[in-house]
């Protein structure tokens, strides 16, 4: 067990230790990555205290934490933000999970490092280390599940002679459709997926300077939800998207003086396209996105720790295809901002500013003789900033408060759409008028760590003016506007680690978010998904450590208890409410070792072990028609790693 005091994350103004952080970040390790089983990296996630998915089928996920999704969450990837449309409700993360090998989540506003839509939190999703001079290595990996017949393997190949430095790696992933024992096989729901990265360049004592170059490919189908009159079975499907995304960037970090000097500049291509019983796309968007960062940190550890910088980015959007839901664009975006950090005794103290800008223009388009949209331009500013404190009270006890202030512009989907949106089964219609949305949020926590037992309580409290959300216009019809109000989110998690003995953890969390809409009735006062209570419980037994030939062997078994969710929004049949449910899994896991050398890890697990039928309340296939998709039944999965020292 990792005391709070040594874990060093890197998402904020550079390394700093987690128990200097009064803002609530959890790091995942490589090592947990590689024990989990899952279908892509926000899967991957979704267990950890606040933090869920907003599911379509097995393939696309979208996290949302703390009751928060969609544009309200920046994904970084390389150090830049990960541009991919991620406004649609069936637009997952463009992301090879093989790639990544820690992860830190910020929950709350962290608009002061990332801008606008960084209100809900970030999830940074981090690359392996440069290796040691001199060493080679290869990589292997596979994985296969059986409920949908998923195979995936991997090769990577990374080294560093002298100081040229370099890392590539190509993955493949097949998954045929998922089943349950209520719905049987689910048409549409199969995915396709490939992925190459590479990076190289040049590493030395002034710094370093990286090229990172990157392709994803995902043909996901589309859930259509169709079923036969008599046996009420789901329909085939012959729709489905493709999904490109090519990305370059360059990396550069110097030391400057006591400090480090920061820049990077990238460049990023989307691709989505979505096909219907046709090989000619109807939707065909294509998104251009130049990403720049430029940052200064002047770092002592004892002391202060000061940084200050520019970022933003440039985007145009452009429609490809035959069917329109949202305008062509252009958007410029940039912020300045500035942050310190004083370490005390026992108390620290954070705090910073940013200011962003803004500025999008929609064109227009006549679509058979109709003016689809118009032409209209927009500009958005804002001032954000949080301030901070987190106090040793003893060495295992530390106590947070931090009060932050985020900022989130409206994108082209809530301004302009004017269309279909197939895979989700409606018809929306924007808002030109919408107003930035504005939030104040207050985190306070505790923790406590001892040699039998790790506790920690993070709570905190949420107001956004300005509030964008969908609204359903009639039962009758499958209309949607965009509408603007006054939202207040508040709960917190708690997570409590018994260890008794050193080989044996107990560990259980429990996450829970309020998440209301102010001055309405109470047909229309719940924020539409909004994760239902959740505890999560996982007892772990090491059998062997430090074994000559087997070693870090474990065996541990989960169970996932999520309450009733009766706090949702009924205006107009748009959400309906879910009842509990709990899951089970079963996992083992293995290092083997050769002459005290780990040769392979091997990973078997069982997954929703009792093959319980049950919906999600964030599962999008739960209103596809009158009764729903249920999730995933049993599955039964196999994880192998291989690494090779040349």
């Amino acid at each position: 067990m990792l005391h709070l005091q040594e874990v060093v994350v890197t998402g904020l103004t550079g390394q700093t230790r987690i128990n200097q952080l009064p803002a609530p970040i959890l790091v995942i390790h490589p090592r947990q990555l590689q024990e989990s089983s899952s279908t892509n990296i926000i899967d991957a996630l979704s267990h950890q205290p606040g933090v869920s998915q907003i599911t379509t089928g097995s393939g696309i996920s979208k996290p949302v934490i703390r009751g928060l999704g969609y544009n309200r969450i920046v994904t970084v990837v390389d150090g830049i933000r990960q541009e991919g449309q991620q406004w649609g409700d069936e637009h997952g993360v463009e992301v090879d999970a093989q790639t990544v090998n820690s992860v830190e989540i910020l929950k709350g506003p962290a608009s002061l490092m990332y801008g606008s839509d960084a209100m809900a939190g970030v999830l940074v999703l981090n690359d392996a280390p440069l290796m040691a001079d001199g060493r080679m290595a290869v990589n292997l990996g596979s994985e296969y599940q059986s409920n949908n017949k998923l195979f995936d393997y991997t090769v990577n190949f990374a080294g560093r002679q002298k100081s040229f430095v370099w890392n590539w790696r190509w993955s493949q992933k097949d998954a045929g459709e998922y089943k349950n024992k209520t719905d049987g096989r689910v048409p549409g729901s199969q995915f396709k997926e490939r992925a190459v990265k590479g990076m190289m360049g040049i590493a030395k004592g002034w710094g370093h300077s990286l090229l990172k170059l990157s392709y994803y490919y995902l043909r996901p189908g589309m859930i259509e939800g169709d079923r036969d009159a008599e046996t009420n079975t789901l329909e085939p499907s012959d729709a489905f998207q493709r999904i490109q995304h090519y990305k370059a960037l360059l990396d550069n970090s110097f030391y400057v003086g006591e400090g480090s000097l920061k820049v990077l500049v990238g460049y990023q291509q989307n691709r989505r396209q979505e096909f219907e019983n046709t090989q000619t796309p109807g939707l065909d968007f294509k998104l251009h996105t130049m990403n720049y960062d430029i940052r200064y940190l002047l770092d002592n550890q004892d002391a202060w720790q000061v940084a200050g910088g520019i970022s933003g980015m440039w985007q145009r959007s452009e429609n490809m295809g035959t069917e329109f839901l949202i305008p062509a664009y252009r958007l410029f975006d940039i912020g300045i901002f500035a942050s310190v950090t004083r370490h005390l005794e026992r108390l620290t103290l954070s705090g910073g500013l940013r200011l962003d800008h803004r500025s999008l223009h929609s064109y227009a388009l006549v679509d058979d003789g109709e003016e689809r949209f118009t032409d209209f331009r927009r500009s958005f500013r804002g001032l954000t900033g949080s301030i901070g404190a987190i106090y040793n009270i003893t060495e295992r006890l530390n106590a947070r408060l931090n009060i932050s202030h985020g900022f989130r512009a409206p994108n082209l989907s809530e301004l302009g759409s004017n269309g279909e949106h197939e895979g989700t089964f409606r018809f929306e219609h924007g808002n030109q008028n919408l107003k930035a949305e504005q939030s104040w949020q207050l985190d306070m926590g505790m923790d406590f760590s001892s040699e039998y037992v790790s506790l920690q309580l993070s709570l905190f409290a949420n107001h956004i003016s300005n509030y964008i959300y969908l609204q359903r216009e009639s039962p009758q019809t499958n209309d949607y506007r965009f509408q603007q109000g006054t939202a207040r989110l508040w709960g917190g998690e708690v997570s409590i680690d018994l260890h008794p003995f050193e080989r044996l953890h107990f560990e259980n969390t429990f996450s829970y978010v309020n998440a209301r809409q102010l001055h309405q009735p109470e047909e229309s006062r719940w924020l539409p998904f909004t994760p239902a209570p959740r505890w999560t419980s996982d007892l772990r037994y090491d059998v062997i450590r430090n074994g000559r030939t087997l070693n870090n062997t474990f065996v541990s078994m989960g169970l996932e208890c999520y309450l009733k969710q009766a706090n949702v929004r009924t205006v107009n049949n748009t959400e309906t409410a879910t009842p509990s449910y709990t899951l089970l899994s079963l996992t083992a896991g293995t290092d083997f070792r050769y002459r005290l050398r780990k040769v392979a890890s091997l990973y078997v697990s069982v997954q929703n072990l009792a093959n319980r039928a049950y919906q999600s309340h964030l599962s999008r296939l739960k209103y596809v028609d009158e009764q729903g998709i249920c999730n995933m039944g049993r599955s039964f999965n196999v994880k192998l790693l291989v690494p090779i020292a040349l």
